[in-house]
């Protein structure tokens, strides 16, 4: 726990002063008392109750201590339950996905699932979308806009390649911003050369430690992936599906198009690849999700139907001044009943 204006703690200092003119009252009292015709009747008719005297003011005493410590604004890092889910489109944006084998075209019946998708998954899921050829672009962060997504949707633009490791890596980059998570290393890695930094470049902190765990096991992200063909360039796709599964991150994928190929586009252009359907479902085989060849509205219902919303509970760094503040409002209004219940009066 720290400060945020320290500098009121220093009149703890003076309070601690206070138990000392207390003693000074308590003795100016025992004189006066002096007064009786007899003092073993006086003593005699408190006996027993001396604790009732001092408990108000040591009350009031903690009051007043609590209250500077509310002053100073103390802040700590306190465990808060948060419920949050958030489920990542990668939609495929290649040059194949203009070939009509899925009417009208592939395109068209990605981007019409998407939007069903949207319609019908919970107001209170976070959805967020990549698309890739190929490179990977983050079209839209997680929010709960949906009308935000669907203009996303819309401008779609076709590229050429196909890098679906890339965006599942892109995806993971988003649900976990603390983790470190570079595309752009990754990418220098599997081509075998080391990325160039500028002499501008900043040197990056190191990667805080990360510990795998079980694949599926976190309930509150998923990763739709929509493809129509295979890779061909990027990281490699069963390699980003490690990383994903070594997070707990389901994959869930919908093959797109025709499995066998031989499909050519509707300027003549062989630009069809085909599905590598073997690699797509070791995706979702690796990850625990589930494989769909399809690019319905149907095949993306069994996803987020199956995906919970589960309580985090994360750490983070909390003004507390108001429990302080209520603590010492408690502590005085209990030094004031006691006072009245046993002496009549607030003193």
């Amino acid at each position: 726990m720290f400060f945020l204006w320290p500098g009121y703690l220093w009149f703890l200092l003076l309070l601690a002063l206070m138990p000392a003119a207390y003693l000074w009252l308590l003795r100016r009292r025992n004189k006066a008392a002096l007064r009786y015709s007899s003092l073993g009747v006086v003593q005699a008719a408190v006996a027993g109750r001396q604790w009732r005297r001092h408990l108000p003011p040591a009350l009031l005493l903690l009051a007043f201590a609590g209250l500077l410590l509310a002053a100073a604004r103390p802040v700590a890092r306190v465990p808060l339950p948060w419920a949050r889910t958030t489920v990542m489109l990668a939609i495929d944006v290649s040059l194949s996905m203009r070939v009509s084998d899925v009417k009208p075209t592939r395109l068209v019946a990605a981007q019409d699932a998407a939007k069903r998708f949207l319609q019908e998954v919970p107001k209170t899921i976070e959805v967020g979308l990549v698309t890739f050829a190929g490179s990977s672009q983050v079209a839209q962060r997680a929010t709960l806009d949906r009308d935000a997504l669907v203009t996303a949707i819309d401008g779609f633009q076709m590229q050429m390649g196909t890098a679906v490791g890339n965006a599942i890596v892109l995806c993971l980059a988003e649900l976990f911003p603390d983790q470190g998570i570079e595309l752009a290393d990754m990418n220098a890695g599997s081509n075998g050369n080391p990325r160039a930094r500028s002499l501008d470049d900043k040197a990056r902190p190191p990667r805080p430690p990360f510990t795998p765990v079980a694949p599926g096991s976190y309930n509150s992200a998923a990763i739709i992936l929509l493809s129509d063909g295979r890779r061909t360039t990027g990281v490699d796709t069963l390699a980003a599906a490690k990383m994903a599964a070594d997070r707990g991150v389901r994959v869930h994928v919908v093959g797109l198009g025709t499995v066998e190929g031989d499909v050519s586009a509707p300027d003549g252009m062989a630009i069809y690849m085909k599905l590598d359907e073997p690699t797509l479902r070791e995706v979702a085989r690796m990850t625990g999700g589930d494989y769909h060849h399809a690019g319905t509205a149907e095949a993306l219902r069994s996803v987020y139907e199956n995906l919970g919303s589960r309580v985090q509970v994360l750490t983070r760094e909390t003004e507390i001044s108001a429990v302080f503040a209520l603590a010492s409002a408690l502590l005085a209004m209990a030094a004031a009943a006691l006072s009245m219940l046993w002496f009549g009066r607030i003193a």
